[in-house]
């Protein structure tokens, strides 16, 4: 009998030891075991504040006017229906006994699908759900919704990690959301034109208060943060920080602009971060497999399965009033597929509008925050009333998308384990003391309360309290708000008083000529971006245009791109001799008809000593503005065109001048939509250019202008 039963525990110990072996993936921890996984800068702490059974499969967190949380699950994902039914659900979660953890939920809506994003708005929530963007209000003080209405409909929704999500509300009272540049066709409901609007390649805003909706330039995927200035950040799966340089109306007003991206990636570390977790054996698996095939096609790429950016998410602008001054205004990202929430320092650029954004970990090879848990699925970010920085953890034991692993490595896993899991934590700096809800007595709170907290140097309370301003429409507090204007000593503050008076339709000629001098250059672009409103605001656009900060004369430029050349053409001439080597204060002219046309050239040579020198600035100009006209592809323009430039004088000039037209000109044959008029007379110009210049690469350029005819 002995003998029989150590056999047997022989056999159940070999068992089990061969199945250790075979594991190829972690179990789940428990919510204090996993909160002993992090390794956290040392200036802070990280506390549970939710999680399973009151929460379960987080990807979203917004607190409302009252300070209550809400969340959003998605047990859905990655699979639309569980059972035939959606299972999205917006929980309330309560902590009851005020001991810092949430001790209740109240389930507010279900049923929704792919819900993945609220944003508070006249005491409901608006909600993103592809394919629709919906406004639920619980009415009778349940915690439970009783309206449900559509605002928008016809998004894309056949990928839950490409649908519209990521609501924010920005300083200049738009609604940003992600939509990773689908094509959808947008309808309002209930409105009067059915038109829809195609919004591919492109995010999406909206104004409920003035019915308004349009595409923004960018493609965020799941994160996208707005900055004290209005200045847009955006998040997607490898590209863990990009700008949006460029606003729509501009980039799009000139259609022979074919550079038309407008969100450049502006990490100064590429993708590198760095993990404490192992890749997943179907990660590394799947790698070895693509970079296997890169190499059989002799392809220059490769992949990485670990400690680069493939899982970025939830990007958030950092501007609450807890973190040691150091942190505010840094850009956090979190990494579901590195376990991991990193950090940048964004540092505004002196010879560009775009910002850099520097790892302060990247020497010591730390990030902000890691985990040695592997289903740590950090999906989104978010600052509460408190200051304190929030941490959605989806909690999943796989993430990624089932559609993109092979099916060999599927059958080993199960997508759906963990959907009865999440977990909410909150960071919070050392030795700092627990911050009661300054938002607790808003209930009864009328206009003039509202304005009060529109100073609170936490900007998650300052910005709702602007965003109340603008849904209450009460313009008793306009004498207010105007004394806040002008003046606050925080230009955070004016800034946000003079929108809030553009959302309450009282603003003025006066106030905005006051933005656009303010001493602020933040303060300054909006003003910039005002005035195009005002047209006695004309001549301060245009002065705006030498401003000694880059990001306002990039503005002003953009504001100037309709103004007559007579008015313009001087500034856009300044502007290239001192930022010609960007490429985007350059774009910013060539938006413009007139920055664009044969008539602008012709006035830097007769107007001005433009051509006097070959700095490169200006030779990278003439590239860009030779590629436009050859876009535009009107008949006369190209010989004009290259008229022009075969009578510059100096030889040595001549040649620069004219390598760098070319260049331009070869560039827009390359586009397949449009290609210039190659006809015979531009082709006669051609040929004799060619035959009287010295120079191989003329000879070369024009060769290939004439053979892609």
């Amino acid at each position: 009998m002995h003998k029989q039963f150590f056999i047997a525990v022989l056999v159940v110990v070999s068992v089990g030891i061969i199945s250790c072996e075979n594991k190829k993936y972690p179990d789940l921890l428990t919510p204090e075991n996993a909160l002993k996984s992090f390794q956290i800068d040392s200036n802070f702490t990280i506390k549970i504040f939710a999680a399973e059974p009151f929460v379960k499969d987080p990807v979203s967190l917004a607190f409302d006017d009252e300070g209550n949380a809400f969340v959003v699950e998605m047990p859905d994902y990655p699979f639309p229906l569980i059972d035939g039914k959606l299972s999205g659900d917006i929980k309330v979660l309560r902590d009851i006994d005020g001991d810092g953890r949430v001790d209740s939920a109240v389930i507010f809506a279900d049923g929704l699908g792919f819900a993945t994003s609220i944003l508070p708005w006249k005491g409901g929530l608006i909600v993103t759900a592809a394919p629709n963007i919906l406004y639920l209000k619980d009415t009778t003080g349940d915690f439970k919704a009783d309206i449900k209405e559509v605002l928008f409909s016809g998004f894309f929704n056949n990928n839950p990690e490409a649908q519209i999500t990521s609501l924010s509300y920005g300083v200049d009272n738009w609604i940003y959301a992600a939509n990773y540049g689908q094509e959808s066709k947008v309808i309002k409901t209930g409105s009067p034109d059915t038109n829809s609007l195609s919004i591919a390649g492109a995010d999406f805003r909206f104004r409920l208060d003035k019915s308004a909706f349009e595409p923004v330039t960018g493609t965020a995927q799941f994160g996208q943060s707005l900055e004290d200035w209005g200045h847009r950040f955006l998040t997607s799966n490898s590209n863990h920080i990009k700008q949006s340089v460029f606003p729509w109306q501009y980039l799009h007003r000139n259609p022979s602009m074919k550079h038309n991206d407008g969100t450049p990636n502006i990490s100064d570390h590429g993708q590198i971060m760095f993990q404490q977790t192992p890749a997943p054996y179907w990660r590394i698996e799947r790698t070895k497999r693509r970079n296997a095939k890169y190499k059989e096609g002799n392809l220059d790429r490769i992949e990485y399965a670990d400690n680069h950016f493939s899982g970025a998410s939830g990007g958030t602008y950092y501007n609450g009033d807890a973190f040691p001054s150091g942190y505010y205004g840094n850009y956090f990202t979190t990494e579901v597929s590195g376990n991991l929430i990193h950090r940048d320092i964004l540092v505004a650029s002196d010879s560009s509008p775009v910002y850099i954004a520097k790892s302060p970990g990247a020497a010591s090879k730390r990030e902000f925050l890691t985990s040695t848990d592997e289903w740590f699925r950090p999906a989104s970010l978010t600052v509460g009333p408190d200051g304190y920085l929030y941490v959605v953890d989806m909690y999943r034991q796989h993430i990624e998308t089932p559609f993109s692993i092979d099916e060999d490595l599927k059958k080993e896993m199960d997508f759906k384990n963990g959907t009865q899991n999440g977990r909410i934590y909150r960071i919070v700096p050392k030795n700092k003391k627990p911050v009661e809800n300054p938002l607790k007595e808003t209930k009864n709170f009328n206009a003039a309360d509202w304005v009060k907290l529109l100073v609170n140097p936490n900007g998650m309370i300052a910005t709702k309290a602007q965003r109340k301003l603008v849904e209450l429409q009460d313009k008793s507090v306009v004498p207010e708000l105007v004394t806040l204007f002008n003046n606050s000593k925080d230009a955070r503050v004016r800034l946000k008083a003079l929108y809030t008076l553009e959302g309450l339709n009282s603003l003025d000629e006066k106030m905005v000529m006051q933005a656009i001098n303010d001493v602020e250059p933040g303060i300054r672009e909006n003003g910039l971006i005002l005035g195009e409103r005002y047209p006695n605001c004309k001549s301060e656009i245009i002065k705006r245009m030498n401003d000694s900060v880059v990001r306002v004369a990039f503005q002003a430029c953009l504001s100037g791109g309709n103004f007559s050349a007579n008015e313009i053409f001087p500034s856009f001439k300044n502007i290239i001799e001192k930022y010609g080597y960007d490429r985007w204060l350059r774009l910013a002219i060539l938006s413009s008809r007139e920055g664009s046309s044969l008539n602008f050239l012709k006035w830097l040579r007769e107007k001005s000593s433009f051509f006097a020198d070959t700095f490169s600035g200006k030779l990278l100009f003439v590239e860009d503005i030779s590629d436009v006209i050859g876009a535009r592809n009107e008949k006369g323009e190209m010989v004009g065109l290259l008229e022009f430039f075969s009578k510059q004088s100096g030889i040595l000039q001549q040649e620069k001048w004219m390598i760098s037209m070319l260049k331009g000109v070869n560039t827009s044959v390359e586009t397949e939509d449009v290609r210039p008029v190659i006809d015979a007379t531009v082709i006669q110009k051609l040929k004799s250019i060619a035959a009287s210049s010295p120079s191989v690469e003329v000879k070369k350029l024009i060769a290939g202008l004439v053979e892609n005819k």
